[in-house]
């Protein structure tokens, strides 16, 4: 019996050192993992630039989801984790210039640290792919 389980990948070096994916869809529910600033050769992008990371990450949200044909619109809930939550409205700039009609459910987390030093951000993303009877 299928469960409709479908996953997709990035060139992150990360994903199979630590056994995740980039995203996972089960039916119509996509759930993004934690999303960090860095490229597809492990390079941290924009350092010390929490707007730029912001967006970088955004981006890469958003590609996993068209790679899972769904879209930006269909992301319910964000959750923003900041290394220096005092600095919450640079991220904040990002996120409602990208969700300013999505209005998606969303927290701003602060934390200790990420994984890399460099990393000022890192957000996960929960979508429900709406099909068009349900938006009528």
């Amino acid at each position: 019996m299928s469960t409709g389980r479908r996953r997709i990948a990035s060139p992150s070096p990360f994903e199979a050192r630590v056994g995740y994916s980039r995203a996972v869809a089960v039916g119509d529910r996509i759930l993004v993992s934690g999303t960090a600033p860095v490229d597809g050769d492990g390079n941290t992008i924009a350092p010390g630039d929490l707007y730029a990371q912001t967006r970088f990450c955004l981006e890469k949200i958003i590609a996993a989801l068209r790679a899972l044909d769904a879209r930006a619109s269909d992301i319910v809930r964000t959750r923003v984790m900041l290394t220096d939550i005092d600095r919450w409205e640079e991220a904040a700039r990002a996120h409602g210039e990208v969700f300013a009609e999505i209005r998606p459910a969303c927290s701003f987390i602060g934390v200790a640290r990420l994984i890399d030093p460099g990393w000022l951000v890192e957000i996960e993303a929960e979508a429900m792919r709406v099909t068009k009877a349900a938006q009528d």
